[in-house]
């Protein structure tokens, strides 16, 4: 605005001092306060958000310290400011116009060779910003074009560099996330010897040949279904462990109860062997109240005294009580 009031005013006192007359003395006045708003309007600059200014002396050359935002005061005529926009920015190199929502036209993609040498188009978005303090630094090396001179080539450099470490299978398979990895490492050191920092690089797409798809494709497959088949066999094996180890506690077990009961029969036989008593006050118990007579083989032994088993089995007369 003062600018614009100063050339006004130049301007309108040039036309008066070309009337001539009493208006010429006016024009003076009106032509010399013109060209000094005009001055003073070129010592003033602002600073937008986001923006960083780098400042440019005849003298000196360019200034070690940024123009941070705001309204600014220079030398006019000695001293110039150049803008950059220190916002976050990001370059999208992909087949056709940029995705929507992205700052930066889209670029060709990238055609690079895989390990066995297959071609691979990749598709990328790079996102970045300047750093402001090192913006002089920038300005002096670089200059405004920096995108088309450093960051675009750099980005094919480091891609390229980095799917010749892969084969085509892992690279769109297992590899990917340590595709984008190895790019992000060598871009960000590439990026910040030129004073630009690296936000994050995106691997939108990568392609391979279609026959080179499908035979990758059917050795996964191959591979899938092979690694179901151990499955199968680990299956069944652990299955007949099962049945081994059941057995086993089962074939125990059946040692276990026969031990047992073998322990049983051995302390029986010892307790009868020491109290044969124990056998003829069982039998007597065993016997029905009313039987007396008992026949027994005139061809055996004689296991059971008769007499002794009638008087087990009848009641015993109680003491008779001292006096």
């Amino acid at each position: 605005m003062i600018l614009l009031f100063g050339i006004a005013a130049a301007v309108l006192g040039i036309v008066l001092l070309a009337q001539g007359g009493a208006r010429r003395a006016l024009g003076i006045p009106l032509l010399l306060g013109g060209l000094a708003l005009a001055a003073i309007s070129q010592s003033f600059v602002v600073v937008p958000a986001g923006h960083v200014g780098v400042v440019f002396n005849v003298f000196g050359g360019v200034q070690p310290t940024p123009l941070g935002e705001g309204f600014r005061i220079i030398i006019p005529g000695i001293q110039s400011v150049v803008l950059y926009d220190a916002r976050l920015k990001e370059v999208t190199l992909a087949k056709g116009p940029a995705p929507t929502g992205t700052s930066t036209p889209g670029e060709d993609a990238i055609t690079a060779r895989s390990k066995e040498g297959l071609d691979i188009g990749v598709d990328v978005t790079v996102q970045y910003r300047i750093k402001r303090s090192e913006a002089p630094a920038l300005h002096r090396n670089l200059g405004p074009g920096y995108l088309e001179t450093l960051i675009v080539p750099q980005i094919r450099s480091k891609v390229r560099d980095a799917v010749g470490l892969f084969n085509a299978a892992e690279l769109i398979s297992t590899q990917r996330t340590q595709l984008e990895a190895a790019v992000t490492k060598e871009l960000r050191e590439a990026l910040e010897e030129q004073h630009i920092e690296l936000i994050s690089v995106l691997l939108r797409r990568i392609d391979i040949p279609p026959s080179v798809a499908k035979v990758i494709e059917e050795k996964q497959t191959a591979e899938q279904q092979v690694q179901v088949e151990i499955n199968r066999r680990q299956q069944a094996e652990i299955a007949a462990q099962r049945a081994v180890v059941q057995a086993k506690g089962e074939r125990d077990a059946a040692i276990l109860r026969a031990e047992g009961e073998a322990q049983a029969i051995r302390l029986r036989g010892e307790a009868l062997r020491q109290s044969p008593q124990v056998i003829q006050l069982t039998v007597a118990e065993k016997l029905a109240p009313n039987i007396n007579t008992i026949l027994i083989p005139s061809t055996g032994n004689f296991l059971l005294d008769l007499r002794s088993l009638q008087n087990l089995s009848q009641p015993q007369p109680a003491p008779a009580p001292e006096r």
